[in-house]
């Protein structure tokens, strides 16, 4: 492909980042892509694997001139980061996110920005247990969705050189409302993660359970929630503090479905239990034929990049 953006200032360097500047080299989207971390040692690395042509000890050093400026930091931080970077934005930028929610960052992120800097939230639905700058690899969005949730009546030429750029780096791309995607990525993603920490901390107070046998016998749906639960803790606790009432509302929903799976087991309601568990088959069927998971044996997690 062509160059979309003539210069990109990535903002925080860990999995998403790293991963979106070696796909941005794979196609040749950026002729200069710039980087800032917070810690010496992050930098330092970010220099030593290459996938930065440069790395700045300030993120207002990063961000000047650059035409798309990615913020890849926890939702939390994102805020202050705008606040410092503002001043230093040139006119007709484009900024956008990574963060898992949408409504929490806008109100966080677009008072800060100057006139003429065109600010278009995003959230690439890909990633792994993994985390900094080593943990990137070129094909994390490949075949994976990108939501971009554009304000109404934002300047429709950014929005669409931004889906191209996400079209470069492999992924699909679909746009909604910032309110409409932290339902649904409640559902798809935030409740599921708190039930696998959940999952595991259970398994830690059972002290009847000795460590070594949760490890030892780990099944593979017990391996699937620690895999979850390993996610990065500083990110999922602004997700939870940041999506508080969309979470709590899918929350709610999952109890009442607990409680009547309860029910059934309590009664030998097998019948009951069968037409569920076949129902709910099919959603992990239609992911597969919807090609965002693997039908082999590991889900596909044996492979590099994880």
């Amino acid at each position: 492909m062509s160059v979309i953006y003539e210069r990109v200032a990535l903002i925080g360097l860990g999995l998403i980042a790293s991963s979106m500047a070696h796909a941005t080299k794979r196609a040749g989207l950026a002729r200069h892509i710039a980087g800032h971390a917070k810690t010496a040692a992050t930098r330092a690395t970010a220099l030593e694997i290459g996938f930065c042509d440069s790395v700045h000890e300030t993120a207002a050093d990063a961000v000047r001139d650059a035409d798309l400026i990615v913020l890849a930091v926890p939702v939390g931080a994102m805020g202050t980061v705008s606040a410092e970077i503002a001043p230093h934005l040139k006119p007709g930028a484009t900024i956008t996110d990574v963060g898992s929610v949408k409504a929490a960052v806008v109100e966080a992120v677009a008072p800060h920005l100057p006139e003429g800097v065109h600010f278009v939230p995003g959230h690439p639905l890909a990633g792994t247990e993994h985390s900094g700058p080593r943990s990137g690899f070129a094909t994390l969005f490949d075949n994976r969705w990108t939501i971009l949730t554009p304000a109404e009546g934002g300047d429709a030429a950014a929005s669409d050189r931004l889906v191209s750029y996400w079209q470069g780096l492999g992924a699909h791309v679909d746009q909604m409302d910032a309110a409409h995607h932290d339902l649904v990525l409640a559902v798809t993603s935030h409740t599921p993660h708190l039930i696998a920490y959940t999952m595991v901390g259970v398994a830690d107070h059972l002290r009847r359970v000795t460590e070594s046998e949760v490890i030892k016998y780990s099944a593979a749906g017990f391996r699937d929630f620690t895999r979850i639960a390993a996610s990065d803790p500083t990110m999922w606790r602004d997700v939870f503090l940041t999506n508080k009432e969309a979470t709590l509302d899918i929350l709610g929903r999952f109890t009442e479905e607990l409680f009547v799976l309860q029910r059934a087991i309590r009664m030998g309601d097998g019948d009951a239990l069968f037409d569920y568990f076949t129902r709910t088959r099919a959603i992990r069927r239609g992911i597969i034929e919807a090609g965002q998971d693997t039908a082999a044996p590991d889900f596909g997690r044996g492979k590099a990049g994880g």
